[in-house]
């Protein structure tokens, strides 16, 4: 099998900057034709819009993917430009801290609507298109969708209340969805990471060198990951090679998860 994917048609949400953005110029890298879409107009435009205008294999899309017209004008924008959609990959997502204790708190709610629903909402839409374009083909993969998720699924933190569970709740919709869609040919995956050297970590990173430490001392592998490890993941589960691979979540993170925090700390 191959890991190419190389003239198939991609949506990266979440794509103006981060995880999302890499993963975007990854594929297109490898050949991909690439839709990068999210709310934030003006990142977008200054990340891709020259390319976008240069690149036959590139378009950029903005707009608010919690609203299901936004959703339903991404896909109509992504068939106009490319005549189908082989790919989806959900990178969109939402970092905010929670207060416990505190009744008034929203944390939740939102980070469920903007993590979790909106991936939600935008995989029944491309799903609904792979199997629409695949009538009549005797293909057994129609298509794959990747979530991208992270190790707070797994890892406890009551400042991130919020980003756990709304990353829980992603992972099981990977697993839920990879079986409703199974016979349809279409593929659901998700890949979730520890921390990443985006250009926001490496900025928050700048002047705390402590908590760079802190990061090191709890990954076995002793670094934190490139934004390329996490698309090289992704770009194996988008491919053919992943073909008999569904509703699996794969971790990137160094072995992070596999130790104790407190452990390390006692040494």
């Amino acid at each position: 099998m191959s890991f190419s994917i190389a003239g198939k048609t991609a949506i990266v949400t979440g794509a103006a900057n981060g995880v999302g953005l890499a993963i975007g110029r990854h594929f297109v890298e490898k050949g991909a034709n690439v839709v990068f879409a999210d709310m934030d107009e003006k990142t977008l435009c200054h990340q891709m819009g020259e390319e976008a205008e240069k690149e036959e294999n590139v378009r950029i899309f903005s707009g608010d993917l919690r609203k299901k017209l936004t959703v339903a004008n991404l896909l109509s924008a992504t068939v106009d430009a490319f005549d189908r959609v082989d790919i989806l990959v959900n990178a969109s997502r939402q970092v905010m801290t929670t207060d416990p204790l505190d009744p008034d708190d929203t944390s939740v709610e939102e980070l469920l609507q903007q993590n979790t629903m909106t991936a939600l909402r935008v995989t029944q839409a491309v799903a609904r298109r792979m199997i629409k374009q695949a009538e009549g083909q005797d293909d057994q993969s129609i298509g794959s969708i990747v979530n991208i998720s992270s190790i707070a699924a797994r890892r406890t933190h009551p400042d991130l209340l919020a980003y756990s569970v709304s990353s829980a709740a992603l992972d099981q919709m990977t697993r839920s969805m990879a079986v409703a869609f199974a016979s349809h040919g279409i593929r659901v995956n998700a890949v979730a990471f520890g921390s990443v050297m985006s250009a926001s970590l490496k900025g928050s990173l700048k002047d705390h060198e402590e908590v760079r430490e802190a990061i090191v001392d709890n990954t076995p592998l002793h670094r934190i990951a490139s934004p390329g490890e996490v698309s090289d993941a992704v770009q194996y589960l988008a491919s053919d090679a992943a073909a008999f691979v569904t509703g699996q979540i794969i971790t990137v993170d160094g072995g992070r998860t596999l130790i104790d925090p407190a452990a390390v700390s006692a040494h």
